[in-house]
């Protein structure tokens, strides 16, 4: 149990992101980390036992174990769980904690979430998390929204966070995410099947170097390979995200064509590299 001087911080969801965060949120004296992962006490879930092992982060048996005592509430899942782990966290979160929802989701999600959680007395903060997180790790820019975005995000910022409020409402953070992913995301999507079929012709170099000619400061070979190699190891997460942008289109009005494309190319990009179709 935590002590009266101490952080407590528990995560939901433990892969990539909950990982990188314990990694530096334990670098602060008085931090203390309770994890919980469907995963855990699998077969499939070794791997993220051992990295929490090895961290130093205590391994609960259920996420309303992990999250008791905690101050700070990060949800760390998938795009597509987002809504139902606010859901189900809702039944026990209290009052004077803080839930953390890292998760790319659509704005119309997030406002969901955050009603659920807000009628437990707990504080609900949208964060949209700017980019990958393993270079910068606890650095990572991060836009976060709600009417306690600015007391919160300044708690965990003394932490070594990058937590930039820039709303009191909630769905704003996300909606300037999944805009700017859009085009991130779309573009690793055009450039993969680009490669791939100029790869299938050979005319890789002439294309490329017509594409250099159009865009001097870019170097489309280097631009290319990193990002078929981003789309074959997060393409499936960043399907998930984009289908989230799909739904953020489909709420304004818009088409979400373009957007639901880029999940399936994206996915296809994974899939490669998982050796299946």
């Amino acid at each position: 149990m935590a002590g009266a001087n101490t952080t407590a911080i528990a995560f939901i969801g433990f892969g990539e992101v909950g990982q990188t965060f314990s990694r530096g949120l334990l670098a602060n004296d008085g931090v203390a980390i309770r994890a919980y992962d469907l995963l855990f006490g699998s077969d499939a879930g070794a791997r993220l036992e051992a990295a929490a092992q090895e961290l130093g982060v205590v391994r609960a048996p259920s996420a309303q174990e992990a999250c008791s005592n905690a101050t700070f509430v990060f949800s760390a899942v998938t795009a597509d769980r987002a809504e139902a782990v606010a859901t189900e966290a809702a039944v026990w979160l209290k009052p004077g904690q803080v839930f953390v929802d890292v998760n790319s989701a659509a704005p119309s999600t997030k406002q969901r979430a955050a009603q659920a959680v807000t009628a437990s007395g707990a504080d609900y903060l949208e964060a949209a998390v700017m980019a990958p997180v393993l270079k910068p790790g606890l650095k990572v820019a991060i836009l976060s929204g709600g009417p306690q975005a600015q007391a919160a995000s300044e708690a965990l910022n003394e932490l070594g966070m990058n937590l930039t409020p820039v709303s009191e409402v909630y769905g704003r953070a996300s909606a300037m995410k999944l805009c700017r992913s859009i085009v991130i995301k779309g573009l690793e999507a055009l450039m993969v099947d680009c490669a791939a079929a100029c790869e299938a012709w050979d005319v890789k170099d002439p294309v490329f170097a017509s594409l250099n000619a159009t865009f001097p400061s870019i170097d489309f070979h280097a631009l290319a390979a990193d990002m078929r190699e981003r789309v074959a190891t997060h393409g499936v997460r960043r399907s998930a995200e984009m289908r989230e942008a799909a739904e953020m289109l489909a709420a304004a009005g818009l088409h979400p064509g373009v957007a639901q494309a880029v999940a399936d190319a994206q996915l296809r990009g994974a899939r490669r590299k998982e050796g299946t179709r």
